[in-house]
């Protein structure tokens, strides 16, 4: 498939197949057909949006050894790099919190945990953030698997949307099997619950065929936001062998996303955030605080995290203006998820 089919299908809106995702990713991210790839999605990205970008805010509620064990987290318990449990007070997740709300350029803000932080723990803490959140502000939840009943209970509590994704390796680099992550994906939606997602983490070692099986699986729920993280080495972690890919050869995977993923889906993130990734298409990064599954630090703005001004200043070197109000992405109406 050359360059020129791909802009014809895409200018048709016609779906992409799987084989034909591999192509694109096939394409050396060095050579001049890359750079077009990625100046279609930039073309995308722009046009469905404004040629306005998102910055949205998370912080974590605990840093804790996690059960889970996915190889390329921090949190893996069975890397002993955070031994010691430690939570956030209500007051600390309140000000962090804030410390998003009161930006304006922070579109959304995130709460995320552990897998085994305690459900109910969680509730009664997002019940008093969203109490200090501005009415329009969304609150966005970034936490493991869970129940309809769960679900319907972090509606209830404020939250308008999640993060979810199948990562890559899921049920063999992780301790979560995929039908699981799905089934709480169709959970997330049927109680109203919008769902953001990413191809993610990816490694070196990762196929062409298996980056592209998970673009369109992500494609297939009609996500807020769909994208691309690369997987940040851990050190002394299983994977550390691999290394990690540059940000060209993730701007070139953000671009084929953004191209495979229906024009229904306004978000294309990249994480972490880059001015590559956003000349790419890439409309969404993150800004951090707390705890990070990437970082060895406890307090991830002292290391690896980038506060919602550097964010933005980023987007802005790629000539996208950037978001003052809640995020277009999560206010939508969507399909759903096909039944499992």
């Amino acid at each position: 498939m050359n360059i020129h089919d791909i802009i014809k299908k895409v200018n048709n809106r016609e779906a992409f197949t799987q084989q034909e995702v591999v192509s694109m990713l096939e394409i050396n991210p060095r050579s001049r057909e890359a750079a077009v790839l990625m100046g279609e999605s930039s073309r995308i990205s722009r046009e469905l949006t404004g040629n306005t970008a998102e910055v949205h805010g998370q912080f974590a509620l605990n840093l804790a050894p996690c059960p889970v064990n996915c190889r390329f987290c921090a949190f893996a318990a069975k890397y002993g790099i955070f031994k010691e449990p430690k939570e956030l007070t209500v007051q600390e997740c309140t000000e962090y919190a804030l410390g998003f709300d009161n930006s304006e350029e922070n579109a959304a803000v995130f709460l995320m945990t552990t897998a085994n932080y305690d459900f109910g723990k969680f509730i009664e803490i997002s019940s008093e953030v969203r109490k200090v959140l501005r009415p329009e502000t969304l609150m966005i939840a970034n936490v493991g698997d869970m129940t309809p009943e769960q679900a319907k209970r972090m509606k209830d509590a404020g939250f308008n949307g999640t993060y979810h994704a199948i990562r890559m390796g899921e049920g063999d680099k992780t301790n979560a099997p995929v039908k699981n992550r799905l089934k709480t994906i169709r959970a997330f939606q049927d109680a109203g619950l919008i769902v953001g997602t990413c191809v993610e983490p990816i490694g070196p070692e990762h196929t062409n065929e298996e980056i592209a099986e998970k673009i369109l699986l992500a494609a297939s729920f009609d996500p807020a936001f769909s994208g691309a993280m690369r997987r940040i080495t851990i050190p002394g972690s299983d994977l550390e062998q691999y290394g990690m890919i540059s940000e060209l050869r993730l701007a070139q995977i953000v671009a084929v996303t953004r191209i495979a993923t229906p024009m229904t889906v306004l978000g294309n993130c990249t994480h972490e955030p880059n001015v590559m990734g956003a000349m790419a298409g890439a409309n969404l990064f993150w800004a951090e605080v707390g705890g990070n599954p990437r970082d060895t630090k406890e307090k991830t703005e002292e290391n690896r995290g980038v506060s919602v001004a550097d964010c933005a200043k980023l987007l802005s070197e790629a000539e996208w203006q950037v978001a003052k109000h809640p995020s277009a992405y999560y206010n939508k109406t969507h399909g759903k998820l096909a039944e499992i």
